[in-house]
């Protein structure tokens, strides 16, 4: 009988693949799980500018970068993307990978040496959605 999961039934399941994929790898990526999350605040305090990712096994996964409308065009958005390709690489991560839409800012990520691997017309419809791999 298929049902809709609970937390704690989602959660168990998540554990069992995470168990599974660990027996597959080699010792030294098998616990390289780390969230690494950036932000920028303004002379008042605050926040203008941040990015959201995970490290994951021997690469980084950027899921949000997002600046205040107010303050694109100013470096912001490098400035963060700089700064986690940097601990990446501190890290041992030998790339970076990435999605974006085609509203958003496929062109920024081409700008800084991102690679297009992927893309999926009319998602959602009538735009793209950009997957984008940075080696290191």
């Amino acid at each position: 009988m298929i049902s809709r999961s609970s937390n704690e039934e989602s959660s168990y399941v998540r554990n069992k693949l995470i168990e599974f994929n660990a027996g597959q790898l080699p010792d030294d990526l098998k616990n390289r799980y780390e969230e690494i999350n950036l932000h920028v605040r303004d002379g008042e305090g605050n926040i203008i500018a941040g990015l959201l990712s995970v490290m994951c096994w021997n690469w980084l996964e950027v899921d949000i970068l997002w600046v205040d409308p107010r303050y694109r065009k100013q470096g912001q958005g490098s400035k963060l993307l700089m700064e986690a390709e940097k601990i990446a690489r501190e890290k041992g991560c030998t790339f970076i990978k990435l999605n974006t839409f085609s509203f958003q800012a496929p062109e920024f990520y081409k700008k800084h040496g991102y690679r297009e691997i992927a893309v999926i017309d009319d998602a959602p419809r009538g735009f793209k959605h950009y997957y984008f791999k940075k080696d290191l």
